[in-house]
C-alpha cells in the first residue's frame, strides 16, 4: 500500500474535502428565517386554498342559486347542496316558486382543490381563496357548513 494513501485514509482527507464542499454550498450568510406567525409568507397568484361562498353586498344574501352544478362537477363528491322550493316575492310579483339554498356542506378533508366546482358555478358564488391554513384537530372540523363558508373560519391563536 502506498504511504500517501495510508496517510489520507488515517487523516480522513476525503471526508474533509466533502465537508468543505458542503459548507461552501450552505453559505451561512444567505440563510433567511421567515417569521411565520407574525409575517405571512407570499402565496402564489394561482394558489387555491380555503373555499368561500360569496354574499351579494346589496342584499346580504348568498349568491348561490342551489343549481347543484358544483356538486356535480366535483370529482371527489365532497360538496352537498340542500335546497327547497319556496314561494318568493321578487319584483312585486308574489307566488313565484324558486329554489332556495338551505344547506351547503363542503368536506375539505377530501377536496383536491382542483377548482372545478368554482368553474362550474354560473353565479360565481363559490371560489377558492388564498387562505392556506386548513389544519384542524378533529375530522368533523374539516366539514364546513354554509355559515362557515360565508363568514370565514374562526382563526385560532395557538399557544404553548
Amino acid at each position: 500500500m502506498n504511504w500517501k494513501k495510508a496517510i489520507s485514509r488515517y487523516l480522513l482527507i476525503d471526508l474533509l474535502k466533502g465537508l468543505r464542499v458542503t459548507f461552501k454550498q450552505q453559505a451561512p450568510g444567505e440563510i433567511i428565517t421567515e417569521q411565520y406567525p407574525k409575517v405571512r409568507p407570499p402565496v402564489g397568484e394561482r394558489f387555491r386554498g380555503a373555499p368561500r361562498l360569496n354574499i351579494d353586498p346589496d342584499t346580504g344574501e348568498s349568491l348561490c342559486i342551489a343549481c347543484n352544478l358544483c356538486a356535480v362537477a366535483c370529482p371527489e363528491n365532497c360538496i352537498e347542496v340542500g335546497w327547497e322550493n319556496r314561494e318568493v316575492t321578487a319584483g312585486g310579483r308574489t307566488g313565484q316558486k324558486r329554489k332556495v339554498l338551505t344547506t351547503f356542506l363542503f368536506d375539505t378533508s377530501r377536496c383536491l382543490f382542483c377548482n372545478l366546482c368554482a368553474e362550474a358555478c354560473p353565479t360565481y358564488c363559490l371560489e377558492l381563496t388564498q387562505d392556506f391554513e386548513l389544519a384542524a384537530y378533529t375530522r368533523k372540523d374539516f366539514i364546513w357548513d354554509r355559515e362557515m363558508l360565508e363568514h370565514g373560519r374562526e382563526i385560532r391563536k395557538y399557544q404553548r
